[in-house]
C-alpha cells in the first residue's frame, strides 16, 4: 500500500459517494470544507481522481459490468469505479489494488466485500485497459442530450462529448502582463490573452499567486469583461459577481466596480482575491434586485444551468437533472430587465451565461430586444481580440462551445452579447 495514494483515494470515494449518492456539487463539498483536514497536495489529487473517474464513469460501468452478477453497495461500487478508471489509464496495479481492498476493509458496513474488490480488479487489470480503448467517448445524459440535440447537430454533440471527456487545462488571467505569467508558470498566451496551463499541479504553488500577478478563470470566462471594456473612472456594476474573475479585470481596467451577489461564503472569496490581486471594488452581499442607481456599464453573469462548464466539472450532468431549466430561464429575463434598468442612456450592458442551451443565451437577448425599443445589440462589439468571427450569432452574440480550440485544450461553453442602451 502507498500511504501517500490512500488518503487521496480515500478522499475521492467520499466525494463520489456525495456527487452519485446525495446529487451534491464538487465545488459545494469543497466549500463546506470536505476535505479540509487533508494537505493541500491531497486535496488536490483526490479531486483529480474524483472527476477523472466522473469523466470516465460511462466506460468503468461498461467494464465492471463483466465482472459483477449485481450492482455492490454505493461505496463500494465508487471504489471500483475510481480503481478500474486508474488501472485503465495506466495506474500501477499494485498501489491501486492494494489501497481499493484497504478502503473497503476499514469500513464496517462492507469490509466483507473487499475480496470481492480484489478479485473484480484483478480481472479488470488483466484486460481493462485494451477494453477501455474500445470503447465509446461518454456521452451526456439524456436529460441534458436532448435539449442540446434540438440546438446541435450530431458531429457537434460527439465534438462536445469529446471535449467533455478530455477534461481541461488550468486557465489564468493576468492582471496586467500575460507573456509575464506565461513564462512565469510555464504556461502559453491564448490568441484571447488567458494563460494557458498543463499539467499545472497545485495551484497555490504556482510563480505569482501568492503577489497576486493572475487568477484562475476559463479563457471562455475571461471574455464577458474584455466585451464590456469597461473604462477608467466608469461607474460600473457586476452582477451576480462571485466569484469574482470578472470582478478582478473590471478593477484592473480602473474603473469604479461595484461588484454584488447574494452569497457570503462566496462574496468572501472575492474579497481575499481582490486583496491578493491589490485590486478595488465595492463588494456588496446582497440581491441584485435591490440594486439602484444609473451605471454606465453593467456586467450580469446570471445564474444558469452550467452546462459549458461541464469539461471542468463532470460532476455536474450526476448532481443534476435538468428539472430547474425553467425555472433559471424565467430568472434570467427578471434579472437581465432589471440591470436594463439601471443602465444610464447611452449605458452598456454585457448580459452572459456558462451554458450551452439557447434558451439561456441568445433567445433570452432576442427577446429582451424585442421588450426594450430603446435597446441594440452591438455585434462589432464581441470581435475583441482572437475571437472567430464565425463564433458570432444571427442575433449578434457571440456563442462559445468545448469543442472549440480542440487542438490547444477546448474552453468552456459560453454566450454573451453587449446591448446599448438609446441616447
Amino acid at each position: 500500500m502507498s500511504n501517500s495514494g490512500y488518503h487521496p483515494r480515500r478522499s475521492a470515494v467520499y466525494l463520489l459517494d456525495q456527487v452519485l449518492g446525495e446529487g451534491r456539487m464538487m465545488t459545494e463539498l469543497i466549500a463546506s470544507g470536505a476535505l479540509q483536514k487533508r494537505d493541500p497536495a491531497d486535496r488536490a489529487r483526490a479531486q483529480r481522481l474524483a472527476t477523472d473517474t466522473l469523466r470516465g464513469l460511462e466506460r468503468a460501468d461498461r467494464i465492471l459490468h463483466k465482472h459483477l452478477k449485481k450492482n455492490p453497495p454505493l461505496t463500494v461500487h465508487n471504489v471500483l469505479r475510481l480503481a478500474t478508471v486508474e488501472l485503465c489509464q495506466g495506474g500501477a496495479a499494485h498501489g491501486v489494488v492494494n489501497d481499493a481492498v484497504e478502503i473497503v476493509g476499514k469500513n464496517k458496513g462492507i469490509a466483507s466485500m473487499k475480496g470481492l474488490v480484489n478479485a473484480v480488479l484483478r480481472k479488470v487489470d488483466a484486460t481493462g485497459r485494451e477494453d477501455w480503448d474500445a470503447l465509446r467517448v461518454p456521452r451526456m445524459p439524456k436529460w441534458l442530450r436532448k435539449p442540446l440535440a434540438q440546438a446541435y447537430s450530431n458531429e457537434i454533440m460527439a465534438e462536445i462529448d469529446a471535449a467533455h471527456f478530455a477534461g481541461a487545462p488550468l486557465d489564468l488571467t493576468a492582471k496586467s502582463d500575460p507573456e509575464a505569467v506565461a513564462a512565469a508558470v510555464g504556461g502559453t498566451v491564448l490568441p484571447t490573452g488567458s494563460i494557458r496551463v498543463t499539467d499545472a499541479g497545485q495551484v497555490t504553488t504556482l510563480d505569482g499567486f501568492k503577489q497576486g500577478h493572475w487568477w484562475v478563470q476559463d479563457a471562455a470566462a475571461a471574455l464577458p469583461a474584455k466585451v464590456l471594456n469597461a473604462q477608467a473612472g466608469e461607474k460600473v456594476l457586476d452582477l451576480c459577481a462571485a466569484p469574482g474573475g470578472k470582478t478582478m479585470q473590471l478593477a484592473a481596467t480602473g474603473a469604479k466596480v461595484t461588484a454584488v451577489d447574494d452569497n457570503p461564503t462566496r462574496m468572501t472569496r472575492v474579497r481575499e482575491n481582490l486583496k491578493r490581486t491589490q485590486l478595488n471594488a465595492n463588494v456588496v452581499v446582497g440581491d441584485m434586485m435591490q440594486q439602484e442607481g444609473q451605471w454606465d456599464a453593467i456586467l450580469l453573469d446570471a445564474p444558469c444551468s452550467a452546462t459549458g462548464t461541464i469539461r471542468r466539472h463532470p460532476d455536474l450532468p450526476y448532481a443534476k437533472d435538468g428539472s430547474e431549466f425553467g425555472d433559471l430561464i424565467g430568472l434570467q429575463e427578471v434579472f437581465l430587465d432589471h440591470a436594463i434598468g439601471l443602465l444610464k442612456p447611452g449605458g452598456r450592458l454585457v448580459f452572459c451565461t456558462c451554458s450551452l442551451l439557447p434558451d439561456e443565451g441568445e433567445v433570452q437577448v432576442e427577446e429582451a430586444i424585442e421588450r426594450w425599443a430603446d435597446m441594440s445589440v452591438d455585434r462589432d462589439a464581441v470581435l475583441v481580440d482572437g475571437v472567430d468571427p464565425a463564433w458570432v450569432t444571427e442575433e449578434g452574440g457571440l456563442r462559445l462551445r468545448p469543442d472549440f480550440w480542440a487542438d490547444k485544450g477546448g474552453m468552456d461553453g459560453f454566450y454573451m452579447a453587449l446591448l446599448r442602451k438609446g441616447m
